[in-house]
């Protein structure tokens, strides 16, 4: 089992930054594959940003050159830089963890965050 703790969600104004934190119950081994997912409200969940194990990196094309995802296995942590945000970036966000091998994911409960025009 995999806690997921995400941090840093609130409310941001409309070419603003922030960051997001996922803390994890675990070592984060670079085997694993961790991302950023995130979703709004009558909208399906939709990816944000991934690291694979490998080390390659993918964005949704509606936020790449505007985040940047990155990785501390040393801490546990997965982070989300935001940045040039929009309205239509408001959504909960939500922290995964594609566990290597099993392939087994789990799902931090989420953080919201809000952007104002």
């Amino acid at each position: 089992q995999v806690q997921l703790v995400e941090s840093g969600g609130g409310l941001v104004q409309a070419g603003g930054s922030g960051r997001l934190s996922c803390a994890a119950s675990r070592t984060i081994f670079s085997i694993d594959d961790v991302g950023w997912y995130r979703q709004a409200p009558g909208k399906q969940r939709e990816l944000v940003a991934t690291i694979a194990s490998g080390g390659s990196i993918n964005y949704g094309d509606s936020v790449k050159g505007r985040f940047t995802i990155s990785r501390d296995n040393a801490k546990n942590t997965v982070y989300l830089q935001m940045d040039s945000l929009k309205p239509e970036d408001t959504a909960v966000y939500y922290c995964n963890l594609r566990q290597a091998f099993t392939h087994i994911n789990y799902w931090g409960r989420g953080t919201q965050v809000t952007v104002s025009s």
